[in-house]
Parts: structure tokens; sequence; C-alpha cells
């Protein structure tokens, strides 16, 4: 199993908004990372369960928590409309490990 690398999370998140001509700055999608893992924390999904199964992340949750903090950082440069791709682009590189 690989580690996760934020510099390959990054680079998978700029990747799938390559399409539409729009690059994002590195420290705006640390930003979004950094927001994933907090909801992962405030819903219990980094503790270590040896019972559990791989919990199911409800998707349209997560999208919504980081739009709503987004909205919240007067600074963030992340366009709302690309937020659900970008989401599930780290999603699918933290799969990918």
């Amino acid at each position: 199993m690989n580690e996760f690398d934020e510099k390959q999370a990054i680079a998978a998140m700029n990747a799938s908004i390559a399409g539409s001509g729009k690059q994002y700055d590195e420290d705006e999608l640390l930003n979004i990372i950094d927001m994933i893992w907090d909801w992962y924390e405030d819903n219990g999904l980094l503790e270590i369960d040896t019972e559990a199964d791989d919990e199911e992340v409800n998707v349209d949750a997560l999208v919504k928590y980081v739009k709503k903090m987004l909205a919240r950082d007067s600074d963030a440069q992340i366009d709302q409309a690309d937020v659900e791709v970008l989401v599930m682009a780290e999603l699918n590189y933290e799969q990918s490990l």
C-alpha cells in the first residue's frame, strides 16, 4: 500500500479540472485536502476499528462541508462549481492507494 502524497493528490485534483482550462494554486488545493481530513475526523472516519469494514464516505455531505468552509474563507480562490470535481478527484486518489 502506498502512502498518501499531497503533491500527487494535488496533481490529481488539478488534472480533474484541466479540461476547463483552470489550474489552482497548491495552497488552495491543500486547503481542500485539509478540509476533507477535518471532515473525516469530525465524522469518526479516522478512528481505527478492527471490526468495521471500509466505511462509506457520504460524498454529498463532504462536498457540502467543503463548500461551506470555503464560503467562510474570504481568501479562498476556488470556484464553488469546481468543488465537487476536486473533492471527487481527491477521493479517487485516496482509493488508488
